[in-house]
């Protein structure tokens, strides 16, 4: 276990992990990439697909949680503390969305990634997005998709580098410039999700299924830079104002809870705990008083 003085340690990737991490990984690319691959006879409503990418997801996001605790021998207090994680960043999403991309849970996930590391991250991501869209009542084919790109930037924050060697200013910087980056990378690829499927836009805007994968790119650039451009920079704005802002003391409390968590803590087994032996008895009684 961690002791006053040691740093916590992020929560580290085992083989089992990483193989669920890899297939859901798979599995939302897929999800997102196959509309600009078809031919102009597919039927491109994500709202038709949607159900089977939840479908695939939800047990795919308990394998990873079952994975990682199995990995690094850890108990339900982990679990405890993605859940309370999940809750908080549900109730800061509807203090900012829908007005101009202020998001405010953006910079909760990151941090939170930073600490726990990335396959944690990637759960609490995904599990936070479905929380909120309850919350919100955002409940859509949209949904799914959502659950992926946050689970993403969140994994995106845990895989950052120096987790034990850059602290203080350079580190919540450092957060700070991801935060930034992963924000415009969200909104780009959940612009994915809805453009295929938007019809009667300018021709140099919009998706043409069967076209080739260059010309239908091009267009997607148009259409980001035309309708989601600013609405990222908010979010991306904020995002750093709030992780400068309170990122030194909203990582040492995290840090501080997962000390007591003993998320890193070493599983060992001694023969001797749990087993009383047995009184030997002496020679010439039957284990009377003699």
């Amino acid at each position: 276990m961690n002791g006053p003085g040691r740093p916590a340690r992020p929560v580290r990737i085992g083989p089992r992990a990483a193989v669920a991490l890899a297939l859901v990984t798979l599995i939302g690319i897929a999800a997102f990439g196959w509309p600009l691959l078809a031919d102009r006879q597919s039927g491109l409503a994500h709202s038709q697909d949607a159900p089977w990418l939840f479908a695939a997801l939800l047990p795919l996001l308990v394998a990873v949680v079952v994975a990682t605790i199995a990995d690094n021998g850890m108990d339900a207090k982990a679990v405890a503390m993605l859940g309370v994680l999940a809750a908080v960043g549900a109730a800061l999403r509807p203090l900012g969305a829908g007005t101009a991309g202020l998001e405010p849970m953006f910079f909760l996930l990151v941090l939170s990634g930073r600490v726990l590391g990335p396959g944690f991250a990637f759960v609490l991501g995904s599990v936070t997005m479905f929380a909120s869209a309850l919350l919100t009542g955002g409940v859509g084919p949209w949904m799914p998709f959502q659950m992926l790109a946050m689970g993403w930037f969140a994994l995106g924050a845990g895989l950052l580098p120096g987790s034990e060697r850059i602290r203080g200013r350079a580190e919540l910087l450092m957060l700070a410039g991801y935060g930034f980056a992963g924000a415009f990378a969200y909104g780009f690829v959940m612009n994915l999700q809805g453009w295929v499927i938007l019809q009667g836009m300018d021709h140099g805007a919009s998706f043409h299924a069967g076209d080739p994968l260059p010309a239908n790119l091009a267009r997607f650039v148009v259409y980001y830079l035309t309708t989601s451009l600013g609405w990222d920079l908010g979010r991306g704005v904020l995002t750093v104002v709030l992780t400068l802002a309170l990122g030194a003391t909203l990582l040492k409390a995290l840090r501080r809870a997962t000390r007591k968590a003993a998320f890193d803590a070493a599983v060992s087994f001694d023969p001797g705990v749990g087993t009383e032996p047995e009184p030997a008895l002496e020679k010439g009684t039957n284990g009377g008083g003699g």
